[in-house]
């Protein structure tokens, strides 16, 4: 009957929340272990194996929750940069059309932290993984039109003005590059005097 619950149903319910907890505890790991294993080993050194050790559970686990490598190391990427996405909007909830050097500051972060790096390797591998391109090409589509859309609300930008939009792209390429730069060596005195210049740069093209 609809509505009515049975003593077997509650007792159903009541194992099933504390597994659906724990398979997304565990995905969640796994995520985080991939992200990690990409961002220091690179592609070669990041086995389905390697990172089901370091999350802790064991490789059937993973491969529960990722049927192949491919599966597990974009939807870490896409995981990772999902939550940098929501970080970068955290640290505005207002906005900070007020503070564009604050704005080109954190966009400038997103590219020089280990979610990068990982995104750098797996880049690396696409470009010779034919199974793994396509889907890596689509993720990063879509990350960097959620990165720009970021922009251009956190910045007050408006894209109808002329050279507006591709303005808010060349910080974005900016902030790549300063990022590929950080890969070899500590670069922050130098960052800091860019960001400021763009910020400057901003402000004149932005108004």
């Amino acid at each position: 009957m609809g509505g009515v619950s049975t003593v077997s149903d509650r007792v159903d319910r009541a194992d099933r929340v504390p597994k659906q907890d724990r398979s997304r505890a565990t995905r969640q790991r796994l995520l985080e272990a991939a992200v990690a294993c990409l961002a220091e080993h690179g592609w070669a050194g990041s086995t389905v194996s390697v990172v089901a050790e370091r999350a802790g559970v064991s490789r059937g686990a993973a491969q529960h929750h990722f049927p192949t490598r491919e599966d597990l190391f974009t939807a870490a990427v896409e995981y990772v940069a999902e939550e940098r996405s929501l970080a970068l909007r955290a640290l505005f909830p207002q906005g900070a059309a007020g503070d564009r050097r604050a704005v080109v500051s954190a966009l400038v972060d997103l590219y020089t932290g280990p979610l990068f790096r990982a995104a750098l390797h797996l880049w690396v591998a696409a470009s010779n993984e034919e199974q793994l391109r396509p889907r890596v090409t689509e993720l990063e589509a879509r990350v960097g039109r959620e990165t720009h859309h970021i922009a251009v609300d956190l910045l007050g930008a408006d894209e109808s003005g002329p050279g507006v939009r591709e303005t808010v792209q060349g910080l974005l390429d900016m902030a790549r590059g300063l990022g590929l730069a950080n890969l070899l060596t500590d670069d922050a005195a130098r960052r800091e005097r860019v960001v400021a210049q763009w910020a400057v740069l901003l402000e004149e093209a932005l108004g």
